[in-house]
């Protein structure tokens, strides 16, 4: 086929970190707060800012208590694990590489005694009618290396004995979340808001609190893990008093998406711009007989983790290596053309490829991009 004319205006696909907004630009950040203290009256100022935008955009209720924590969603996502697991029997779901690592930790490093871990492949989800509620439960909304979600809400129970624990990182401002079906919840700004990375947030019910102030875990906890106070829950924490010193330059960062979500129509915005990008490339697979989505099934296919996998007959024949040698020579070919970067299938997912689709990417770009990918595919097919 023909080499493509037109270019993406933004080739930046990545899902993470992922690309900054349409309008973002490096004098936005001019304001930052750059050598003050994090704990000055402005600074906390700045960093509460940050949580309440995060409360008010996502319609988070107001007894549940947000904080800012070290080391990302994998940060937060532990604290939770470390800090909560333990009194009582604890269900895995995993169904790709995150939420492998979540069922890792639980297994061979908390050795919890009562656990299960409910498999799935990528691409799939585990049963969701086997998890038992009255477990504890650690889950990701959105696999970000399969494009497996969730479907709904309604498979958790409302009236559930344990506690849900929900790695939302590349869920949150592309889904409508019940938050009275999840007691912690966590993402990162690197993800769907394009923000800069190390920075985790952490949502915590009022179930999750008394969790934390009545259970002490046998196992010792670092101190970006501590949540409580002599048998309390820290309240700084949820006040913009953080547990390490934030950057202040990504603060002013994340504030700065916060505003373009805001400006773009809050949360469903952002969900009609994500769902756009799925749409682009829903159309362009159903014409495209060398490709196919890793997640067949509609009803849980990802808006944001756009994972698509080789289905040509002559590429299914071939050996994981040399399907794995076929992606890098047409992801290598587009990075060299500058019209695509950083999209191929994350490492231990089977070979093919991972667009970005939040609200961040226009759905333009992808629309000039896919062209481009056709072309790569057969120029390397061909050599």
């Amino acid at each position: 086929m023909n080499k493509p004319s037109s270019y993406p205006a933004d080739p930046r696909f990545s899902s993470g970190p992922t690309r900054k907004n349409p309008d973002w630009e490096l004098g936005q950040l001019d304001g930052a707060l750059l050598g003050r203290s994090h704990r000055s009256s402005e600074g906390k100022l700045r960093l509460f800012d940050v949580i309440e935008k995060h409360r008010t955009l996502l319609n988070i209720p107001d007894d549940y208590r947000i904080a800012i924590v070290p080391a990302s969603d994998t940060g937060a996502v532990e604290m939770a694990m470390w800090s909560m697991l333990g009194p009582r029997d604890v269900d895995v779901l995993a169904w790709e590489n995150f939420s492998n690592d979540w069922a890792i930790d639980t297994r061979d490093h908390m050795n919890l005694p009562n656990l299960r871990i409910l498999n799935a492949p990528y691409g799939e989800l585990p049963d969701l009618s086997d998890v038992n509620f009255e477990h504890d439960v650690v889950f990701p909304w959105n696999g970000t290396t399969s494009g497996a979600r969730i479907p709904n809400h309604d498979w958790i129970d409302a009236n559930r004995g344990g506690l849900t624990i929900c790695d939302a990182t590349s869920a949150i401002f592309a889904y409508e979340m019940d938050w009275s079906k999840l007691d912690v919840t966590t993402w990162s700004w690197q993800k769907i808001l394009g923000g800069e990375a190390a920075h985790g947030m952490l949502v915590l019910s009022p179930r999750a609190v008394e969790r934390l102030e009545t259970y002490t875990p046998d196992r010792p906890l670092p101190k970006i893990f501590r949540m409580t106070k002599g048998g309390k829950i820290n309240e700084d924490l949820f006040k913009g008093s953080t547990i390490n010193t934030p950057s202040m330059l990504a603060v002013e960062d994340c504030l700065v998406a916060l505003n373009w979500v805001e400006k773009i129509g809050g949360l469903e915005g952002m969900i009609k711009r994500s769902q756009d990008n799925l749409h682009v490339v829903e159309q362009w697979v159903a014409q495209t007989d060398w490709i196919d989505f890793l997640t067949t099934d509609k009803r849980i296919r990802s808006s944001t983790s756009l994972c698509l996998r080789i289905i040509d007959a002559d590429f299914v024949k071939m050996d994981e290596a040399a399907q794995r040698a076929m992606v890098k020579k047409i992801v290598q070919l587009l990075d060299d053309e500058g019209v695509g970067y950083d999209f191929n299938a994350y490492r231990t997912a089977p070979a093919g490829f991972r667009i970005w689709g939040g609200g961040t990417v226009e759905a333009r770009d992808i629309e000039l991009f896919l062209p481009w990918l056709e072309w790569a595919y057969h120029e390397v097919k061909a050599a």
